[in-house]
């Protein structure tokens, strides 16, 4: 099912506020970072607001703080979750032969990864960041995990045909981050759309392609 968090761009509902009594700190705090990384995907890191995620998750707001220490603490620990949520599953992916089934295997990944906290795409990709500081650097650091990634499957690829140009790998890849994109943003725009639901429309894109 998808996550019930607001997602920008997408029908949902809020987290229902939880109380934090006896709920241990590590619960308490992914319930934060849940609220607040649906706070980024909706306004960003400009329109984030420790008070509101506060409010969201059902805590204080100095709480909020003496967990992650600032805006930018809190904006950097949800860039790194979701980060490494679909790093580690997109690297699953590229593990095994590279060929179109492995483009196929790792939407596969994404679409899955992604079912229960959707809105950690646009967390990723959210560039009302400053240019520089803690933000700028885990969200920089971020999308370059998944850029390499997208390199090294795209010249897995054209590797196993013959192809070593610079500059097929840098069309390749280009097609296919935007490919990645445009499919992970209509999902989002689509919430009633299951993971499985995208996985199978992406099987039918591909095999209508190849």
């Amino acid at each position: 099912m998808r996550s019930d968090v607001d997602i920008a761009g997408g029908a949902g509902k809020r987290v229902p506020a939880t109380g934090t009594k006896g709920v241990p700190r590590a619960e308490r705090e992914a319930q934060i970072l849940d609220v607040a990384a649906a706070e980024i995907a909706r306004v960003g890191y400009a329109g984030l607001s420790p008070a509101t995620v506060a409010t969201g998750a059902g805590v204080s707001k100095p709480l909020v703080y003496s967990y992650f220490g600032s805006k930018d603490g809190l904006y950097v620990a949800c860039v790194e979750r979701a980060a490494t949520v679909l790093g580690d599953a997109i690297d699953e992916a590229l593990a095994g032969t590279a060929s179109l089934e492995m483009a196929e295997r790792t939407l596969a990944a994404i679409f899955t990864v992604l079912e229960p906290r959707p809105y950690d795409w646009r967390v990723v990709y959210d560039q009302s960041h400053p240019d520089d500081g803690p933000a700028a650097e885990a969200a920089t650091a971020a999308r370059a995990r998944l850029a390499e990634q997208a390199d090294r499957g795209v010249a897995a690829f054209l590797t196993g045909h013959g192809l070593t140009d610079s500059r097929d790998l840098s069309a390749l890849t280009a097609v296919w981050t935007g490919l990645v994109a445009a499919l992970v943003d209509w999902w989002l725009d689509n919430p009633d759309e299951t993971a499985e639901a995208m996985i199978a429309r992406s099987g039918r894109i591909f095999a209508a392609l190849t």
